[in-house]
């Protein structure tokens, strides 16, 4: 029986040894795998927060870091044949700026001479008198520069866009264009001057780069 007792006393210091050895390396284990799983995560939110910057990027790039400011023409009430008139003024003026979008010389001085017979159609009678100063003052510009386009290469062609869209702004912030309207602005554009147009649509295509250099484009207001 004395031999027992040893014998006994080792094999439950030895299991005891035993079951904390494996207790330990159960514990790293959990310990190890419960900080790859945070890593995984924060590698997770990681990439989650670089996509909302590139995203954010985007619509700083693209000019939608501020809202567009919403214009209402200043006069409400001008007559239907003369808005009708003046509508397809704004739409030769389109004619033109999507032309220079697509680099087509001869496309913008169709639409230009458009528009510049366009003009000569209008019922300036139908102006009030108050309507009729507003459009006074732009219409020989205006027709110089579409007479100018009409008969340009197109980096001339550009440059009187560039004081064409000037007047037609004017018009249709007074008139309206019969339908919504985006200004847009390059800072690039005219020799890093500046220059703005007018847009039927959101998507932004620079008429002073062939559609290109949408990232340095300012959208400041929207006219309905």
């Amino acid at each position: 029986m004395a031999m027992e007792f040893p014998f006994t006393f080792y094999f439950i210091i030895s299991k005891n040894t035993v079951m904390k050895k494996v207790m330990f390396f159960i514990s790293a284990f959990i310990v190890m795998l419960v900080s790859a799983c945070n890593s995984g995560n924060d590698s997770s939110k990681k990439d989650d927060m670089s996509e909302m910057n590139m995203e954010g990027s985007k619509d700083t790039m693209a000019g939608n870091a501020t809202p567009m400011k919403e214009i209402t023409p200043t006069f409400a009430n001008v007559d239907p044949k003369l808005g009708s008139s003046l509508k397809t003024v704004v739409d030769h003026y389109l004619h033109v700026k999507n032309a220079l979008v697509n680099n087509d010389e001869k496309e913008a001085a169709n639409g230009a001479g458009a528009m510049y017979d366009a003009m000569g159609r209008i019922d300036k009678s139908l102006f009030t008198a108050d309507q009729k100063k507003v459009y006074d003052a732009v219409e020989d510009d205006l027709k110089e520069h579409a007479e100018h386009i009409s008969e340009s290469k197109i980096d001339h062609q550009r440059e009187h866009f560039s004081m064409m869209s000037e007047d037609i702004y004017e018009i249709v912030k007074s008139f309206g264009g019969g339908r919504t309207l985006y200004h847009d602005h390059c800072p690039m554009a005219n020799d890093n001057k500046g220059a703005m147009w007018l847009s039927e649509t959101k998507e932004i295509k620079n008429p002073y780069f062939g559609g290109k250099m949408a990232e340095c484009v300012k959208v400041p207001e929207v006219i309905k």
